[in-house]
């Protein structure tokens, strides 16, 4: 007898699209930080760790490890670009899947 395997790696949240959560927060992340208002050397670092994510084999960071990793700092983000629907993304994100 063969167990199937569920092809997402977070069984728990199975059904749950986490990678199409965490993308939309990122995508928000991104379009901000490309301001210089919101720019500075974390959010640096951390699209140097996205990029990273997107390279490695072995799985060490992805979108939806990172994002969940830094709820606060793009909660404060968020919050302070005013960015609405940025924060419901990340709120979404947060209850679904972090």
């Amino acid at each position: 007898m063969s167990i199937a395997v569920p092809p997402d790696r977070y069984i728990s949240f199975n059904g749950i699209d986490c990678d199409g959560n965490a993308r939309i927060v990122v995508e928000h992340v991104l379009a901000l930080i490309d301001l210089p208002a919101y720019a500075n050397c974390f959010w640096d670092r951390f699209r140097i760790r996205l990029a990273e994510a997107g390279k490695l084999g072995a799985r060490k960071s992805d979108e939806l490890c990172l994002a969940c990793s830094h709820t606060y700092y793009i909660e404060e983000l968020f919050e302070a670009a005013a960015d609405e629907i940025g924060l419901a993304a990340l709120r979404r994100l947060e209850d679904e899947c972090c």
